[in-house]
């Protein structure tokens, strides 16, 4: 499933469509959809993993699930979910899931959420985390209504990078660490963006998909923890459970070493 990084990336490669004339509209989707033939797209937005077509009067929204993709200015092999076409191009997508909003998006969409968007907003995350002291730090961090675009990669690394284990409940966490935890969700992410669009993002993983931890050279846990049931990658050794015992910070100082970011 792409995280709102990607979908920033679609959003930037799609440009040279905006204000153009839709001349065909085509696909297998079953929802239906107005005319907009004849209609000019006013913007393209992402608003965490969704991706947003504006149009004067209606938005469609794709949402790529886990399977979804797309083509610019080319097609694949399969049939299309969704076919736009204008004078100058096309956009194709795949296996995704389509559907019309009527109304305005600034209506619908919390932007202050999106850790990608501008109006991103710290503060808030603070305050919705504080109301769910119960939820595990696995399972807030993939909660699209505190960090829009955060996916399970971005997950894994930013408990990593905060040393904090995902099974830790949000009111355990000291306060350093839940700053922690807000900050790095949208630095990953910026981060994520950045190695995406130079084809590095994999070299990167340090604890995602990895088999041993590089700070302690221990092996590593994989879990499907916390209520979403998402995979887990991480160190028992360096990344604390939180969890309102006493905690002490085990760490195994003989292979310890700096990690960058």
């Amino acid at each position: 499933m792409p995280e709102g990084p990607s979908i920033v990336i679609l959003k930037e490669a799609v440009q040279e469509f905006k204000g153009k004339k839709l001349i065909k509209i085509g696909g297998n989707t079953k929802i239906e959809l107005p005319d907009l033939v004849g209609q000019p797209v006013k913007d393209f937005k992402s608003w965490g993993k969704h991706f947003l077509i504006c149009f004067p009067e209606n938005t469609i929204r794709i949402h790529f699930l886990l399977f979804g993709s797309y083509r610019i200015n080319e097609r694949k092999d399969t049939p299309e979910r969704l076919s736009l076409k204008f004078a100058n191009g096309e956009l194709n997508f795949y296996a995704c899931s389509v559907r019309l909003l009527e109304d305005d998006p600034d209506k619908i969409y919390d932007w202050t959420s999106d850790v990608m968007n501008e109006s991103w907003s710290p503060r808030k995350a603070r305050s919705k985390l504080k109301n769910i002291p119960d939820t595990m730090a696995c399972d807030a961090l993939l909660d699209q209504t505190i960090f829009s675009g955060v996916g399970n990669i971005i997950k894994n690394e930013v408990l990593f990078r905060i040393r904090v284990h995902p099974e830790s409940r949000i009111g355990k966490l000291p306060p350093k660490k839940l700053s922690a935890l807000i900050k790095e969700a949208r630095d990953y992410s910026f981060d994520f963006l950045e190695w995406k669009k130079a084809f590095v993002l994999r070299k990167h993983w340090l604890i995602h998909t990895k088999k041993t931890c590089p700070r302690c050279n221990l092996p590593v846990t994989k879990k499907y923890a916390g209520k979403t049931k998402r995979r887990s990658f991480f160190c028992t050794n360096c990344q604390v459970l939180y969890n309102g015992r006493k905690t002490k910070i085990p760490i195994n100082r003989k292979y310890t070493r700096k990690i960058a970011k």
